[in-house]
């Protein structure tokens, strides 16, 4: 997802490309809670911010993508070799010819959570041939939902609506993955059906009021309602096939309904659910095996965030040993990807000097066997420097490629970014702020 205006604070040295300023950092995990804030908690809301929400970019950390964000790309030494970023890569069964991957970028654009025409535009506009993409986090049943107008994918209306904007981006050449997601307690009494309590791995709720928000308190999932929820994960992957996808990422980041279940600090449950860590990935494990043995475990990846805390998920006691025993455990069902975000902000406290690579996902990326997608605050040159070190294969680049449709052609070339508008993110226009980003001969 995206973010809005508030930035993060950097603690330690400046750099990249910042020419001393202080830099201002929005990370993907914010853009579906400011969804929810931006726009009205009620289903027959219109679009606007009827909060007056404070705090607008801290509360938007959710769903996405991250990135530092800047007019120019960061310099590398130009040559005639490409640059690592333009490297062609094999993902599986996919010939990828970049390793720049749009990530799932939420848009609030999907009225009454229907895909609309206009999404075919904005997707296509991003694909290149052999390069990656990821469609917008989408919900995999009624009770899946926490923010406005965000796709579904559980009903025949939504497979259909998907259809021609698969066929716009495969017409560009481009691979087409669909992030299906179920928010947990990220969501309110007016988002889910009949009117009832959001679920969750536990009974305890978002804080009252975070984020101007009155967030309703979940229901504690009974396990016997457990295998119904796997199932529908199964169904969503099984409709995205349908509708022409190439594969599916599982959204278990962010402090959604995945991510309650694996934080120690959210699952409080004493059954086999809860407790220790073998229990708490059990129902990530169970819903990657429904959806591998529904789709094939070459169509099927994955999100992590074992280091993120937004929407008070908290970082798990032991964040090292919940991301490696996933890597681990991932390897046993041949996932084509491993989609992990970057340990760089706690908070709205960016961790260590801006331009630096931390490394703590060394231990998943050497664990795991296939791809490995790094996401968060990368821009031209720590992206190159990372597939340049074999810190992971691929890199994704969140508002960077909203902004700028034509982001793999502007790294070529190390030409100067388009800035985005923050105020655009989370409106239903159809053209303004979504389709409207110039391309490098037009700019």
């Amino acid at each position: 997802m995206l973010d809005s205006p508030v930035g993060i604070r950097h603690e330690g040295s400046g750099g990249g490309g910042g020419g001393g300023r202080a830099t201002t950092i929005y990370t993907e995990r914010w853009d579906m809670a400011m969804a929810f804030a931006v726009n009205s908690l009620s289903k027959v809301f219109h679009r606007f911010n009827p909060y007056g929400v404070q705090n607008k970019a801290r509360f938007c950390r959710g769903i996405g993508v991250m990135s530092v964000h800047s007019s120019s790309s960061g310099n590398v030494n130009s040559s005639d070799a490409p640059i690592p970023l333009l490297t062609p890569y094999k993902m599986g069964d996919f010939d990828l010819s970049h390793r720049i991957v749009l990530p799932p970028l939420t848009r609030n654009r999907s009225y009454n959570n229907v895909p609309q025409p206009h999404a075919a535009v904005y997707y296509s506009q991003r694909a290149t041939k052999g390069g990656l993409l990821i469609a917008e986090a989408t919900g995999v049943s009624d009770t899946a939902q926490g923010y406005p107008d965000t796709p579904g994918i559980w009903t025949k209306e939504h497979v259909e609506a998907w259809k021609p904007i698969v066929e716009a981006v495969h017409q560009k050449g481009g691979i087409f993955f669909l992030q299906i997601w179920h928010v947990g307690r990220v969501s309110t009494y007016d988002f889910q059906p009949n009117g009832q309590a959001p679920v969750s791995s536990t009974d305890k709720g978002i804080t009252p009021g975070l984020f101007g928000v009155e967030w309703s308190p979940p229901r504690r999932l009974g396990k016997d309602e457990i295998p119904g929820f796997v199932n529908d994960f199964r169904l969503a992957a099984h409709n995205a096939i349908e509708a022409g996808f190439d594969g599916v990422e599982i959204h278990g980041a962010n402090g959604y309904l995945i991510d309650q279940f694996l934080k120690d600090k959210v699952n409080d449950r004493t059954d086999e659910y809860g407790g220790s860590l073998e229990n708490r990935c059990r129902f990530a494990l169970e819903i990657v095996e429904a959806v591998t043995n529904e789709i094939g475990s070459h169509r099927v990846g994955i999100r992590l965030s074992p280091y993120t805390d937004f929407m008070e998920s908290a970082i798990d006691s032991d964040p090292d040993a919940l991301g490696l025993h996933m890597a681990n455990a991932l390897n046993k069902f041949n996932v084509l990807y491993l989609h992990v975000i970057e340990p760089r902000v706690s908070g709205t406290v960016l961790q260590g000097p801006e331009d630096e690579i931390p490394h703590r996902l060394l231990p998943m990326r050497k664990a795991f066997k296939n791809t490995f997608i790094a996401a968060d605050g990368y821009n031209r040159s720590k992206g190159n420097r990372a597939i340049a070190d074999n810190y992971a294969d691929l890199i994704a680049f969140g508002r960077w490629f909203l902004a700028n449709p034509d982001l793999p052609r502007r790294f070529e070339l190390d030409a100067p970014l388009n800035k985005y508008d923050r105020s655009t993110f989370y409106t239903s226009d159809p053209v303004v702020g979504y389709t409207d980003y110039p391309f490098l001969e037009e700019a």
